[in-house]
């Protein structure tokens, strides 16, 4: 089941689930809405591969906004960080985002539970559109568990306070 907005901002009154910086204002009936901080990530690389580091560059969104391109990958966060150890959080583009073409996340919108740290967002575009940093750019969610909570422990992301390219390479270290 999903929490409704309501049970969110009694969860986030008990301690079950963080979000900071918090604004009662992002509450929705089902989800909390966050927002791109001004960062992006692009991969500098003619080919990406999978077993090692790809190179990144980083680009600051200025506050009249960047254009994205079409068929370009960019990797964005959430100002906020969140965490919970009893919730399994979700976050998906908000729908006035997804109307102008623009993927917030291309995969990854499902989130471990005991997972803390802001989220990367694997954004990509249709046409060519102006984005701008502080922009309400998804809403995340939080479902019930059945079963034995086993809390996420990788290091690969754990924490993250800036945009994180894939560490997928680690994968492949034994």
């Amino acid at each position: 089941m999903i929490l409704t907005g309501k049970k969110i901002k009694e969860e986030i009154k008990k301690g079950n689930i963080t979000i900071t910086p918090y604004n009662e204002e992002n509450i929705n009936p089902n989800s909390y809405n966050l927002t791109l901080a001004n960062e992006l990530l692009i991969y500098n690389e003619e080919l990406l591969d999978m077993k090692k580091p790809n190179k990144t560059k980083k680009i600051i969104i200025p506050e009249e906004g960047i254009v994205l391109e079409p068929n370009k990958l960019y990797l964005g966060r959430t100002i906020e960080k969140t965490g919970t150890d009893l919730y399994a959080p979700m976050i998906e583009g908000r729908s006035s985002i997804g109307r102008l073409g623009i993927f917030v996340h291309i995969t990854a919108g499902f989130g471990d539970i005991g997972f803390d740290g802001t989220w990367t967002l694997e954004i990509a575009c249709l046409e060519p559109i102006r984005i701008y940093p502080y922009t309400k750019v998804c809403q995340i969610s939080y479902h019930t568990l059945d079963g034995e909570i086993e809390l996420y422990k990788s290091e690969k992301y754990q924490g993250q306070e800036s945009v994180r390219e894939s560490k997928l390479y680690k994968d492949f270290i034994k």
